[in-house]
């Protein structure tokens, strides 16, 4: 499950993920509507944005993590300040990307995530 705001991302994630084992299972443009889809979904894996309009990737993570404690979150922003990364790790996400993201970085992190 992708959950960013930005088009370019979403076009740039199925690029990136064209030919591999994954494949998008839902796309989410806020950290509500990630919270309101994911169980629905049962998504194997989310990346995350940080910035988005309304309730920021943090917070949706966060919760998402409370309610379903074995979701394999990764962030992916181009934020990557060390209090931005930290918080991210203490709430129990797997993994963080730096946006550009490239295809060989992005399927490393969801190995990882995901073993």
């Amino acid at each position: 499950m992708v959950v960013d705001d930005s088009k370019l991302v979403r076009a740039q994630m199925e690029d990136v993920l064209a030919g591999t084992d994954y494949q998008i299972a839902a796309y989410c443009r806020s950290g509500e509507d990630a919270i309101k889809q994911y169980a629905e979904v049962a998504p194997d894996l989310v990346t995350m944005d940080i910035i988005m309009q309304g309730m920021d990737g943090l917070d949706a993570a966060e919760i998402i993590l409370k309610e379903h404690p074995d979701a394999r979150i990764v962030m992916i922003s181009s934020l990557a300040y060390g209090d931005t990364f930290e918080r991210a790790k203490s709430i129990g996400t797997k993994g963080f990307v730096d946006k550009p993201f490239h295809q060989e970085q992005l399927l490393k992190v969801f190995a990882e995530a995901l073993s």
